[in-house]
């Protein structure tokens, strides 16, 4: 099977290579791409090296996937194109995750979506990908009526120049600056770009691709995206108001018995999720559950991930495995 990545020397595409290593994707020849400036440089796949192509070369190939990870605006100008001979193209930026068109899937919640007509498929942001594989169960069994969200988003959320910032604050040197603040010792509530509602897009994201991916659009949803000086992974605060009546031992049997989902919940041995340890983990931790006591049928837990593995990567590929699961590529 040919197997192009767009975006190949980018902080999720070295993720995704590392993915297909360790889940023996099928490929059979490998097109690393990326823009004009990475051309010939090596990319170690397999035990073999490759050469990073143009992405013109990687369309000539004609794959049978092509993994995308390499911002919207590339996505924009190629996707299509790729899509137009066949390829099943999976993009991870957001360009066209709300189009009507375009399915936005996490195989452990709507593999149902993909079909051979599915050619171009949408990577949820790296924050709804985690929520959703915990709301989902919850969904399911009660149905959602509203979500309070807050995030606490590791800097490799923004990508290679914000982990730079961050290591240079701490080492003393003085950083060329992505963010609009310092970010070590500290905290800010920005993420995207301010829109004119005063949520920010980042936010904005949450509540338009949970309710796409749920497929639900009467789900209420407010969401607050904070940036944190770590490296391991997402963490967010989730309120979860049900229209349904439930008990905390159902709750703990729906998560315990879903995939894709892990809880971590001991307190009295102080076990809860950590991006500290969900680092390189392809795995969605859940801890912290407990009943709302200020709102009827509803509860708090605590949800983290490695933003890079499930909230990227680990999902991009999942979706190229349901691809082969369903037949819908050939081995």
């Amino acid at each position: 099977m040919k197997v192009a990545l767009i975006g190949a020397t980018g902080l999720v595409g070295n993720v995704m290579i590392k993915v297909l290593e360790e889940r023996d994707f099928p490929v059979s020849e490998f097109y690393p791409a990326a823009s004009a400036r990475s051309v010939g440089k090596p990319i170690e796949f397999k035990g073999k090296t490759h050469k990073v192509c143009s992405i013109e070369d990687a369309l000539a190939a004609r794959p049978a996937i092509a993994l995308f990870s390499a911002g919207g605006s590339t996505s924009k100008l190629w996707a299509e194109k790729f899509a137009e001979q066949g390829t099943f193209v999976i993009d991870n930026s957001s360009a066209w995750r709300m189009d009507e068109r375009v399915p936005l899937v996490v195989p452990e919640v709507n593999p149902h979506t993909l079909n051979q007509q599915t050619r171009i498929i949408a990577n949820p942001n790296c924050s709804t990908i985690q929520m959703v594989v915990a709301l989902n169960p919850l969904h399911k069994a009660y149905g959602i009526k509203r979500l309070v969200i807050s995030t606490y988003q590791s800097v490799t959320g923004t990508g290679v120049s914000a982990v730079k910032q961050l290591d240079d604050e701490r080492a003393g040197n003085t950083p060329d600056r992505v963010y609009p603040h310092p970010i070590d010792l500290n905290c800010f509530p920005h993420g995207g770009d301010f829109e004119p509602n005063g949520y920010t897009t980042e936010e904005t994201k949450l509540v338009n691709e949970t309710r796409k991916i749920l497929e639900d659009n009467q789900i209420r949803i407010t969401a607050t995206v904070v940036r944190i000086p770590v490296k391991g992974g997402h963490s967010e605060a989730v309120n979860v108001e049900m229209k349904s009546p439930f008990h905390l031992n159902e709750i703990m049997n729906l998560f315990a018995n879903s995939p894709g989902l892990v809880v971590q919940d001991n307190v009295a041995e102080n076990i809860y999720p950590m991006p500290r340890y969900s680092h390189n983990k392809d795995e969605v931790f859940v801890g912290r559950i407990r009943r709302d006591e200020s709102c009827d049928n509803a509860l708090d837990m605590w949800v983290v991930a490695d933003n890079l593995r499930k909230g990227a990567a680990t999902n991009a590929i999942q979706i190229a495995q349901l691809l082969l699961e369903k037949n819908l590529v050939q081995a």
